[in-house]
């Protein structure tokens, strides 16, 4: 390194790679968020990519990004503001640019300023040869250029070396930050490592884009980002889908139960059944369904069969498994039900983050059909709310639903790894006297009905969608058995509530403003509550994880407040739920834009309720 350099040190900052969805953007990101995260710097990421496979190149719509937080301290989101933004065309840089900080740094491939590129983004003139950016540190490369005359002989094709592109401008940022590129060179040998023309060309780009920034008399100074203080262990990245699938093979591995995954791909669910896929060393069996119904139903028989069973999906998914959900739940049958909620209605933004399924995971089945309903409050948290998923659906006899969403799901945080020690314990106790046994003789604590697995001479019982006659499981017609088994049904799902943790307050335990939150709305409330704490102001915070049924304590917390807000992703799905049960005014704050909420805007939204209280 050119001792002449100036490193300042940063707490944190924001790194956005932007450009067409054929440039890379998404693996850039995620080699930096990767390789930044080895040096015990905290990370979190957003990608953002359009819902085509293929977006028309060089359009608007058609950008892809991959937004990384880093930092010395905890991170909750993937940052609001960005201090970096590399953008590999105009479209990128104009679609991007309003999120940038003034005096931000801008690292921009000349060669996607064409005269084609201007039109397709709607520019009279390229903002690179004009004052548009004087309030931003502009350097403007041309990385295109540079690639070819770096693999220039190296025998590949013109198109595979222009795709190159986003790795030399990957060098660049690991210059910028001060990452050495060990860890950058494992991780390209690992992507590329059947491919030895491409491992040795990306390689190659890697350390040019490195030696290219610190050749730059006038380029930026470099940022030098401290490891974060953290409790001892191993630890990785992982994805919120990636966080699922893990869950769900450590909850049978606890329960000494064979899992079953029966799913039907669909964004952004479908690397759940794709990571299930490749543990079959485990004992882990999977079917890729023809449909939504063909996941659901092969779940509920594997599950009639003694298994663990799992089914995956997103919301017009969950819209299509309904039915067979309502089969589950009569036959009081265990089985975890993951939702990565998306915006909708109908096929909506395949690809972008909603909350709205919220309303039907608790009540969009037909009849009486009460089930449990959690939901993960980050990407590591998606791990921990699996297993309790499975806690619940194998000690209840029950289907439970675990919501996601798409930001979740695809976002990555540090995770450190646990032992089995360290997880709950999952008791499963089959059905094994058959002097005694009845199909929904119940436990008289949890009203959990007794689980036989079939061929179990003497415990021959049956299954389906009729309603069955108390203790016997016969089917049954009459009116006040149906009402009695309605009623049973009901009261084992509130029993729940006695065997879930309390609602727990941040901050002050009474006073004016409390702001709940569930599912993905934990990061940006969480920043937002903690910066305002720092600045005096009296609020308290609260983070539902338990949907339905809700901690016994709830109602008795929020009278204690004059002010409830809930910020939703929706248009006020859990607001309601709460006035409805609680009988009290909430205030609601909603976004739908298929994009997660920034801390700033809760920020703002606290500060507009305090100041119109006083």
């Amino acid at each position: 390194m050119d001792v002449n350099k100036t490193i300042n040190k940063t707490e944190n900052a924001v790194v956005r790679f932007a450009g067409d969805s054929g440039d890379g953007m998404q693996l850039s990101g995620t080699f930096f968020a990767n390789v930044v995260a080895s040096q015990g710097i905290k990370i979190n990421t957003f990608p953002d990519y359009p819902s085509e496979v293929r977006a028309p190149e060089g359009t608007l719509y058609g950008v892809s990004a991959f937004q990384v937080n880093i930092g010395t301290s905890n991170i909750h989101t993937p940052g609001d503001k960005i201090d970096v933004l590399v953008a590999m065309n105009a479209s990128s840089l104009k679609v991007n640019l309003p999120r940038v900080k003034k005096g931000g740094i801008l690292i921009v491939n000349k060669a996607g300023f064409n005269d084609k590129n201007l039109k397709l983004a709607q520019m009279e003139e390229s903002p690179l040869d004009s004052d548009a950016l004087k309030d931003y540190r502009l350097f403007s490369f041309d990385i295109t250029r540079q690639v070819k005359e770096i693999l220039a002989g190296s025998g590949l094709s013109p198109k595979d070396i222009e795709r190159t592109k986003n790795i030399f401008a990957l060098g660049i940022t690991y210059w910028l930050f001060d990452i050495p590129l060990q860890q950058a060179f494992r991780w390209i040998e690992k992507k590329f490592a059947k491919k030895k023309d491409l491992l040795a060309a990306n390689l190659r780009v890697l350390e040019a884009g490195w030696h290219f920034a610190e050749d730059q008399e006038n380029f930026a100074p470099q940022l030098a980002i401290a490891p974060a203080e953290q409790q001892s262990g191993y630890y990785r990245n992982i994805t919120g889908n990636h966080a699922v699938a893990l869950g769900l093979v450590a909850a049978a591995k606890k329960a000494k139960l064979p899992l079953f995954l029966g799913s039907y791909p669909i964004t952004p669910a479908s690397e759940i059944l794709q990571y299930i896929s490749g543990y079959k060393q485990y004992g882990v069996k999977h079917l890729q369904a023809e449909d939504e119904i063909g996941g659901i139903t092969s779940a509920i028989g594997a599950a009639f069969g003694g298994s663990l069973a799992a089914t995956t999906t997103s919301g017009p998914g969950l819209s299509l498994k309904i039915e067979a959900i309502g089969l589950a739940i009569i036959t009081e049958l265990p089985l975890v039900i993951v939702n990565v909620q998306r915006a909708g209605p109908s096929t909506g933004l395949p690809t972008k983050p909603e909350q709205s399924d919220l309303l039907q995971a608790l009540h969009g089945r037909h009849g009486e059909a009460p089930l449990p309903v959690i939901a993960a409050a980050s990407s590591t948290d998606c791990f921990h709310m699996t297993i309790e998923a499975a806690r619940i659906a194998l000690k209840y006899m029950t289907p439970v639903i675990l919501l996601t969403d798409g930001y979740l799901a695809q976002g990555a945080e540090p995770w450190r790894v646990p032992s089995l020690d360290e997880l709950p314990k999952l008791n499963v106790d089959f059905a094994t006297d058959a002097q005694e046994f009845n199909p929904y003789r119940r436990d008289p604590e949890t009203l959990a009905r007794l689980w036989a697995i079939p061929g179990m001479k003497g415990m021959e019982h049956r299954i389906g969608g009729l309603e069955k006659q108390d203790v016997t499981g016969n089917v049954s017609h009459d009116p006040e058995n149906h009402q009695k088994m309605v009623e049973l049904r009901q009261q084992k799902i509130d029993n729940i509530s006695k065997d879930i943790p309390p609602a727990i307050i941040e901050g002050h335990q009474s006073g004016k403003l409390l702001i709940i939150g569930w599912g993905s709305t934990y990061g940006a409330i969480k920043t937002a509550f903690d910066d305002l704490q720092k600045d005096g102001l009296s609020i308290s915070y609260l983070h539902l994880r338990h949907l339905n049924p809700l901690p016994a304590n709830l109602g008795e917390i929020l009278h204690q407040f004059d002010n409830i807000l809930v910020p939703e992703m929706n248009m006020g799905q859990l607001k309601m739920l709460l006035q409805a049960k609680y009988l009290l005014p909430i205030l609601g704050y909603n976004k739908v834009k298929g994009q997660p909420f920034k801390a700033e805007e809760i920020k703002a939204k606290i500060k507009e309720i305090l100041t119109t209280e006083v």
